[in-house]
């Protein structure tokens, strides 16, 4: 179902959407343990800025369908944008000592 938000004229969205499920993985991996909170934070907010174009698309598209619920709402889907920023500050705090 995420495929269908990857940006059109990146191509590859099966690649990408594994590309991206597995860097999750391994920014959560780091942000659980205290010495490499800082390397996770980072990681993080640079995940948060790369996936951005997909939320840009998901509200271009009018929502998403296939997720169900408020997901699938456009409204949600545009509310969702602005709400990147605090994850990314939050991301970057994790950077901090």
């Amino acid at each position: 179902m995420y495929v269908r938000i990857v940006p059109r004229v990146l191509g590859h969205a099966e690649a990408f959407v594994e590309i991206s499920g597995v860097a999750e993985l391994m920014a959560a991996g780091w942000l659980l343990h205290p010495r490499t909170r800082r390397f996770g934070g980072w990681w993080t907010a640079g995940l948060l800025i790369a996936v951005f174009p997909a939320n840009i698309q998901m509200a271009l598209d009018g929502g998403a369908p296939d997720f169900g619920g408020l997901a699938a709402s456009p409204v949600a889907a545009w509310l969702r944008l602005p709400l990147q920023l605090p994850l990314i500050w939050w991301a970057w705090r994790q950077t901090r000592d």
